[in-house]
Order: structure tokens, then C-alpha cells, then sequence
């Protein structure tokens, strides 16, 4: 596979400079035209998947292997990580003696999916676990010396999972227990004291596992015991149908899907399809999710839902619901979050609007930030992604309560936020922080706020942060009206599945002509273009908010390009292409 080509900053795609969002299109430059070209001939692909390909350097020879990804060639080998052999043994040693087992989690979808994926795993091995999730207000991130030492005082194993890595007070704490960490969060030189940390993104790793989740890291745990239980004549629980969990926990956390972390995906949709998981059922029944589930439902229907409960509720609804087994269990937990996530968006709704308020009157350089008293921390991270994806670059939101200030923040590819933050945190400017690639979180008081966002934005802008635009829209390509078929779609699909570092692709539609444009639901624009020879189906969401509805309503006859993603709508049994639009201009 080659390297991802960068997309042309020069010419305006299809001319247009300002469209009627105000954005400036932005197509591919002449290098990944010329891969497009060539994989159409030689993969025999549509040119939209061509294009879509050639955006993420994929070869023609590379190009079948991409198409059809085979876990088994894509895996790791988990004894790559550091200290996996060592907490291997000792959870075969947990399970073969009936030892009293602990598992610390955190309160997202990544730390709930890691918990249930060991729940269900350790159930099929005849045993049980207590789950301990920490609540976010009380208890704050990662585990907490009076929660461990009162762990270990009934257990004989404490397992953390997307936690721990910073933890050596706290795993201090848990005196007569053994402690396992199994995290993917950025590390400091010094590792807590316990039998195995394992994390791709220790200081003494390599590095290329680093885009693992959490929950990846526990099963390639699961595989390696499931290994040695083979070879001691035993077998393991089957590893493939828990591979739900880990798409779920690869999506909602934002790791890129890319390598193995796509395959993960690709795998555990058609796992979720089969409907087998009590919690993700009732979770897609309550969210009336009425179709196979793609990575957009586990990133924006899914995936909030289960982190409700860790953001405005009780702390381990969602683990329980992703550990069930029982289906009455699971539809009283789901209806519980889905309660809980109607809440969570009035109260994101309010810190968002008062955020996009403050960052508008910022100059806006590499960063942007927003910061104000009375901030939910359990709303402050999805913030965090709507400043991201409003201004195209990294963004971090803090709520504070008195002088006490929390904050998390979101990246954008190319951007370690994470090492960003823990470098605040070592020279002193926060009081603590961490995180990953992507997202990241940070504790400090009021008096550093103003010096720690001018340090971190200057950090952010050595890495690159800031130079586009926060305007400028991303086209992969352009389509013409005919070619829009439900087997087109499905094609695309082939090329994904789409999120962080691999985004759904967008295309242009050139000179339709508007049939009509009219508002349906809550400021929803649906319209009708045609180009004289095909009808194109379209829909803009919030149109009304975006200012596309102010400025297509009554231009039935006017003539227009539009951009946006292709989607499946399926109706009464029939499937028709629907074009989510993005953006429009005068043509």
C-alpha cells in the first residue's frame, strides 16, 4: 500500500471559492487523480471507489487485499506487546484456581467494552467478576486508592482496563491484590508496580500498536490465553463473536480505521448484525435501529447511548448493559440510557452554544478552546468533538467549579493531542493530564488556564494544527446523477468501513437543477434536483441551523452543485440513494 495522497490546496473544486455555507471546496490534486485513473483500469473498480482508494493510497496491485481484509492475516501477535505473556499466566492462573477477580474500568464505551468482553469471556469460563467503575464527578478518571484498597480486599486479582497506566498510588494502595493494567493511554517513563502493564503506547513500545482501543488490547489478551489454554489441552470461549464489543469500543473512541483496527470493524459489524448480544439488541431496538448496523450507528447512536450513563448517570450502566446476558435485564438498562442520552443532549446543547459563542470571538490560530463555570464535565468531551469538526482543528472544553477546572479535548488526524497535554502536565502548567492520539483530558485551576491554552497551542501549531482553514470542505470527487445506484453504495461501502482517519467520503454532484426544496422534522431541508436526465434525492440536516435552508427555500428552477455523502434510505422494502447533503453553491 502506498502513502496517502494529500489533497490539492490550490484550485477551488468546481470553481467554487465561497459556496452558500461560506466554505471553499477543496478536491483532489492531480498525483491521487492520476491513482484514481489507474486503480478504475487496473482493480476494475467504480471511479467513486477509485477515488475513494486513491485517497488512502491504496494501489491497484493493494487493492483487492483492501477490499476484502482478512483478520487472520491482519492481527498481531499479542506477544508483541510488553508484559503479555506475564498477565496471560496470571488470569489462566485466576480462572484455574476459582481466584476472586476484580475488574476496574473506565466509565466511556472503550472502558465498558473492555469490562463486558472480559465478563462475558470469564462467564464462559465458569467464572464471575466484580465490576468497579469509578463515578466521573465523585471519583474522577482511572482508579483511586480508597476504591483499589477496598477492592483488594476481597479479590486476589484486580484487572484495569482503559485505565491504570498512571495509576502507581492508587495500584499501591491495592495491597494483597495483583494487579493487571490493560490500557492504550500514553505512559510515563515509570510504570506502576504490578504483574503486567500492557499498553502499545508504553515508552518502551515501538509504537506501531499504538492506534489499538483498549478493548482491542483485552482481546488480544483473550487470544493469548485462549492460546495457552489450547496448548494445555483446553479450550477457550470463541474470541469471534465477542469481536462486537471491539468494533464498538474501536468506533466511540476514536481510533483510527486503519490496519487490523479495520478489520476489527468490518468483523464485528456482521458479529452485531447477527443480533446475539442481549445489551447491543435491546440498545439498537430502543434507538430504533432498524437496519445492520454500520460504524456510523456505533459512533453516533450506539455509542452515546452507552456513555450516558457515564456522563449524567450512574457510572457502570453502560458496562452492565454491553456484560448482560439476560434480555429483560438488558432492555430495562437500555431504556435507562436512552432516558439519560435525551438529557445529555439538552445539557451538550447549552455548553455548545455558549462554546462556539466564545471561540467565535477568539482570533483562531491552532487551537480552539472554550472555558466557563458551571460546564457538565460529563458534556465537556463531546463539545470537545463538535468545536473539532466546526473549526477543523484540535479544541479543548473545560467546565469549572470553582477553581477547579476539567476539560477534555479532541484531535484531528496528523495531531497527538495526548502527548500535547502530558507535556503540559510534566512541565507544570495543568495540575494533570493524559490520553491518547485523539482525545485527551486535563485537570487544572483557574490561574492556568490562559498560560496552559497559549502553551498548548503553540505545541499544537509545531505539529501542524491550524493550517487549513476551518472553512474549507473535502471533496474526494465528482459523480454525475445516473451513476447513483443502491450498487454504487454498496461498492463504497466495500471501501470502508468510515471514521477517524478514514472519512466517509464526499462527492460532488455538478449543475442540478432544484425540483424542490421544503423543511420536513426539526429544520431538516429535503430536496429534489435533477440534472434532465436523473432525479437525486437529497436531505440536509439542520439546514435550518447551517443557513442552507434560508438560502435554497423558493430557488425551485435555480441551478446548483452540490457535495455530500451517499446513503442507503430504505423504505417499505425498497432502497433508493439519498444524498446527505454537506454543502451547495450556485452553479
Amino acid at each position: 500500500m502506498g502513502t496517502p495522497q494529500h489533497l490539492e490546496l490550490s484550485a477551488a473544486f468546481l470553481g467554487v471559492e465561497t459556496s452558500l455555507t461560506g466554505r471553499r471546496w477543496i478536491g483532489p490534486g492531480a498525483e491521487t487523480a492520476r491513482l484514481s485513473d489507474a486503480l478504475a483500469q487496473q482493480a476494475g473498480v467504480p471511479m467513486a471507489v477509485a477515488q475513494v482508494l486513491a485517497r488512502r493510497g491504496v494501489t491497484p496491485e493493494a487493492a483487492p487485499a483492501f477490499l476484502a481484509p482478512a483478520l487472520r492475516d491482519l492481527l498481531p501477535d499479542p506477544m508483541r506487546l510488553k508484559d503479555m505473556g506475564a498477565a496471560a499466566d496470571r488470569v489462566r492462573a485466576a480462572v484455574e484456581a476459582g481466584e476472586r477477580i476484580a475488574i476496574f474500568a473506565d466509565y466511556d464505551v472503550d472502558g465498558g467494552a473492555s469490562a463486558a468482553l472480559l465478563i462475558d469471556w470469564l462467564r464462559q469460563m465458569g467464572r464471575e467478576a466484580t465490576l468497579y467503575i469509578p463515578d466521573r464527578i465523585d471519583e474522577g478518571y482511572g482508579p483511586n486508592d480508597a476504591a483499589m484498597a477496598a477492592l483488594a480486599q476481597d479479590h486476589d486479582l484486580i484487572i484495569c482496563v482503559d485505565c491504570g497506566t498512571l495509576s502507581h498510588g492508587p495500584i499501591a494502595a491495592a495491597a494483597g491484590a495483583d494487579v493487571i493494567v490493560l490500557d492504550h493511554h500514553l505512559a510515563a517513563a515509570e510504570l506502576p508496580d504490578c504483574v503486567a502493564v500492557v499498553n502499545p503506547n508504553r515508552q518502551d513500545e515501538p509504537g506501531d500498536l499504538g492506534h489499538l482501543c483498549a478493548a482491542a488490547v483485552v482481546f488480544l489478551l483473550l487470544v493469548e490465553v485462549n492460546r495457552r489454554l489450547k496448548a494445555g489441552g483446553a479450550t477457550g470461549p470463541d474470541l469471534m463473536a465477542m469481536l462486537d464489543l471491539v468494533a464498538l469500543a474501536t468506533v466511540a473512541d476514536v481510533a483510527p480505521l486503519t490496519g487490523v483496527n479495520r478489520a476489527f470493524v468490518r468483523q464485528g459489524l456482521k458479529v452485531m448484525a447477527r443480533r446475539a448480544r442481549p445489551g447491543l439488541v435491546a440498545l439498537a431496538d430502543v434507538a430504533r435501529l432498524d437496519r445492520p448496523p454500520e460504524a456510523y450507528h456505533l459512533g453516533f447512536v450506539l455509542g452515546p447511548r452507552v456513555n450516558a450513563g457515564g456522563r449524567i448517570g450512574a457510572a457502570d450502566l453502560g458496562a452492565r448493559l454491553l456484560a448482560t446476558d439476560d434480555p429483560a435485564e438488558a432492555q430495562a438498562l437500555a431504556a435507562r440510557l436512552d432516558t439519560l442520552n435525551t438529557d445529555r443532549r439538552e445539557i451538550e446543547a447549552a455548553v455548545r452554544d455558549a462554546a462556539l459563542a466564545q471561540v467565535a470571538e477568539r482570533d483562531l490560530g491552532a487551537l480552539a478552546w472554550a472555558a466557563q463555570d458551571g460546564w457538565h464535565p460529563g458534556v465537556v468531551g463531546i463539545v470537545a468533538s463538535r468545536l473539532k469538526e466546526a473549526m477543523n482543528r484540535p479544541a479543548v472544553v473545560i467546565g469549572f467549579d470553582g477553581d477547579a477546572g476539567k476539560g477534555s479535548g479532541r484531535s484531528v488526524p496528523g495531531v497527538d493531542l495526548g502527548a500535547a497535554i502530558q507535556r503540559l502536565a510534566a512541565e507544570g502548567l495543568i495540575e494533570k493530564g493524559g490520553g491518547h492520539r485523539m482525545a485527551a483530558g486535563l485537570s487544572l485551576n483557574r490561574a492556568q488556564l490562559g498560560p496552559a491554552m497559549a502553551r498548548l497551542e503553540a505545541l499544537l501549531a509545531k505539529q501542524g494544527a491550524g493550517a487549513e482553514g476551518p472553512v474549507d470542505l473535502r471533496i474526494d470527487g465528482m459523480v454525475m446523477a445516473p451513476a447513483l445506484t443502491p450498487d454504487l453504495v454498496d461498492a463504497l461501502a466495500g471501501a470502508g468501513p468510515y471514521g477517524a482517519a478514514a472519512p466517509a467520503p464526499r462527492f460532488a454532484l455538478p449543475d442540478l437543477r432544484i425540483r424542490d426544496a421544503r423543511i420536513i422534522g426539526s429544520g431538516h431541508l429535503k430536496l429534489r434536483l435533477s440534472d434532465g436526465s436523473a432525479t437525486v434525492e437529497a436531505i440536509a440536516f439542520e439546514a435550518d441551523r447551517k443557513g442552507l435552508a434560508e438560502a435554497l427555500i423558493g430557488q425551485v428552477g435555480q441551478r446548483i452543485h452540490v457535495a455530500g455523502k451517499l446513503d442507503l434510505n430504505r423504505w417499505n422494502g425498497r432502497e433508493s440513494v439519498q444524498l446527505v447533503l454537506d454543502d451547495a453553491a450556485w452553479a
